[in-house]
């Protein structure tokens, strides 16, 4: 299988999840603590292309919480630059399969979905 990486923080509960499930079942991946090394503009622009701005959105924590009233009417590329300021307001764990990113968050439905 090809190199797995999982973008995420230590501290988050549902990255600790995700990286269990993939060591319990033998498949090898690389961590990337989105705070010591936080994606470029061009890798969350990719990860915007696969699944959206919404879904990318990590709206439990403090740092959504704090944006604008009008966060919900802004672009594409509005939300880039705030992710790439910000990275604790991308939605944890991101995965990528060869590069791609195959799946946001960690629920059993799409997990059953990407790896079976």
């Amino acid at each position: 299988m090809s190199e797995l990486v999982v973008w995420g923080i230590p501290s988050c509960s549902t990255v600790k999840k995700a990286r269990a499930f993939l060591t319990a079942r033998g498949l090898a991946h690389r961590f990337a603590d989105l705070r010591s090394t936080p994606p470029s503009s061009s890798t969350i622009g990719v990860w915007v292309e696969a699944f959206g701005t919404k879904a990318l959105r990590n709206t439990s924590g403090g740092s959504y919480r704090a944006l604008p009233d009008d966060k919900d009417r802004w672009s594409d590329a509005r939300w880039i630059e705030a992710f790439a300021a910000d990275p604790m307001l991308i939605k944890r764990p991101i995965i990528e399969r060869a590069g791609q990113a195959v799946l946001v968050g960690f629920k059993d439905d799409d997990v059953a979905r990407v790896f079976g």
